[in-house]
């Protein structure tokens, strides 16, 4: 008797994910979303499902280094991608959220007071990780318009833009540092 799960249900189907850099093969239907697969077969709870139509980003990750809502995205869609969850920014590198020391955004995020009920958060802090990024000179007003795309109902939006823009500054200070030092320019 064939008990291969795969073999005696034709509607599941085994795909291979690469989460926060660990290789997961989940047994799945066809159908079912990103957000869902992460959540309740991988157990990684940080991204959040709020509205479950792409509005509220909640539930952004990166796939291949940039934001996309895992509610819209059937995981088998992310099979041979690389995937980052808000477990991947502590900074203990095993991306299961271990506890490790908080990530410069993250901790831009807490003393900028841009956390509030919490529940938005990691959707903006995953946002915030793939803009920056992909451009690390951002203005202000560039932060603005691209945290508009997520919804928060707690901040206003004022405390978020001045985290992701304080970390932006701290970063380009650190690159400029080690980029200009006689060490950096070796490299």
């Amino acid at each position: 008797m064939n008990t291969d799960p795969v073999a005696t249900r034709p509607d599941l189907q085994l795909i291979a994910l690469d989460v926060n850099g660990e290789r997961y093969d989940v047994i799945t239907e066809p159908r079912r979303t990103l957000v869902d697969v992460l959540r309740h077969e991988l157990r990684l709870t940080g991204t959040h499902v709020g509205c479950e139509h792409g509005i509220c980003g909640a539930c952004t990750v990166l796939v291949d280094e940039r934001p996309v809502r895992a509610c819209l995205m059937f995981a088998a869609q992310a099979e041979g991608a690389r995937i980052r969850t808000v477990e991947s920014l502590s900074e203990d590198g095993d991306g299961g959220g271990g506890g490790g020391e908080l990530s410069d955004l993250q901790r831009a995020f807490s003393e900028h007071h841009a956390l509030q009920c919490g529940f938005c958060t990691p959707g903006f802090l995953m946002l915030a990780e793939g803009f920056l990024a992909e451009r690390p000179d951002a203005t202000k007003e560039e932060i603005r318009e691209v945290v508009a795309s997520n919804l928060c109902r707690c901040t206003g939006y004022q405390t978020i833009v001045e985290a992701i823009d304080a970390c932006a500054t701290t970063r380009r200070q650190a690159c400029a540092n080690t980029c200009d030092s006689p060490a950096g320019k070796e490299h």
